[in-house]
């Protein structure tokens, strides 16, 4: 697992094409990126792709959301992480995306993707 930020490798979709809606996309990037990292113990490329991402983009809607209820971006961020660790894959989604049962949805969606980059 590495600690560092990766750029986005998808200005203009996923969390950061979304995230300028709404925010500094690279203020954004800033935060949300080594906040997942932490979280979830996945590897920069794994984060990387997860934000750049169709799971990203929703991400993103997420933090969005929370802004409209009147929090910062920070806060908004990390309300969105919360919700998405307390979320688990269910059934349906394991079968389809090959993660396991009962991860958190962010854990596993990132470990998805860090799968993904290893075998590229």
């Amino acid at each position: 697992m590495t600690n560092s930020t990766l750029r986005t490798a998808n200005e203009a979709w996923g969390f950061y094409g979304n995230s300028s809606a709404f925010a500094d996309a690279d203020a954004a990037w800033a935060i949300v990126f080594p906040a997942i990292a932490k979280v979830t113990m996945g590897s920069a490329e794994g984060v990387r792709d997860f934000l750049d991402s169709r799971q990203g983009r929703h991400f993103a809607d997420d933090v969005h959301n929370g802004l409209h209820t009147g929090l910062d971006l920070g806060a908004a961020i990390a309300a969105a992480i919360t919700r998405w660790m307390g979320w688990k894959i269910d059934r349906n989604t394991a079968r389809e995306h090959g993660i396991p049962k009962g991860l958190p949805y962010l854990t596993g969606f990132v470990g998805l993707y860090e799968i993904m980059a290893e075998a590229e």
